[in-house]
């Protein structure tokens, strides 16, 4: 083949090479998937979406706030009527063992003696008193304390007006006829290590009982058997 034959030919391959380029970059842009753009309208919907999925999940969290603080507070509410429940059957026992019809008959006594601390020295005591031996009899007298202890080395006893601070302090007057709560407040001096409690009561009618308690035993922590509101039960 001539030169110039060999140049017509290499002349036709270059033309259809690139016509055959043209060709496919044609079809491209004729089916290639056009560019996503989204309008001002789809934009709106899309933040206007935003803001009720926004407000949903403060409304549901918001919801949820509520519904814990309402459950702990049913529990809380639970808890208290089970303390409660388990004081009115303690005071239902108390008051069984004491009135009822096969209730040990016992005289006039300190059932229980209680103390809790106000400051370092000033405490309040709660002195449950009891007697069911005369039925319908009103007992009347009056309460004093004494505590004993140690004060630098030495023991010590206050009597009933150094515990209340008055030189002249009568006992405290009871009158009842199955029992009463009396209560009322002492204060120890300074440096005093207490050890004993004595209940002292003294009838109008009738002989003194004393009863004493360790300290450990009247400062520790547990319910009073009978309620306050049953103080002078007639």
């Amino acid at each position: 083949m001539s030169r110039g034959a060999r140049a017509v030919v290499h002349a036709l391959g270059g033309v259809c090479v690139l016509a055959l380029v043209f060709g496919l970059w044609g079809a491209w842009k004729v089916f290639a998937p056009a560019a996503s753009v989204p309008s001002t309208a789809q934009w709106r919907q899309a933040q206007a979406r935003i803001q009720q999925l926004e407000q949903r999940v403060a409304t549901l969290s918001r919801s949820d706030q509520i519904s814990r603080q309402a459950n702990g507070d049913l529990q809380n509410a639970l808890g208290e009527r089970d303390e409660e429940i388990s004081g009115l059957r303690a005071d239902v026992a108390f008051y069984e063992r004491f009135v009822g019809a096969t209730a040990q008959r016992r005289g006039l006594a300190v059932h229980e003696l209680k103390l809790q601390p106000r400051t370092d020295q000033a405490w309040h005591f709660t002195a449950t008193l009891t007697q069911n031996l005369n039925r319908g009899a009103v007992n009347r007298g009056r309460l004093q304390l004494s505590v004993e202890g140690t004060r630098e080395g030495r023991l010590e006893t206050l009597d009933w007006p150094r515990l209340r601070q008055q030189p002249n302090a009568d006992g405290m007057a009871f009158s009842f006829k199955y029992f009463q709560q009396l209560e009322g407040e002492v204060v120890l001096p300074p440096q005093f290590k207490p050890l004993r409690v004595t209940a002292r009561l003294q009838p109008d009618d009738g002989s003194r009982v004393d009863q004493s308690f360790t300290w450990a035993e009247a400062t520790a922590t547990g319910p009073a058997v009978a309620p306050a509101a049953a103080g002078g039960a007639g």
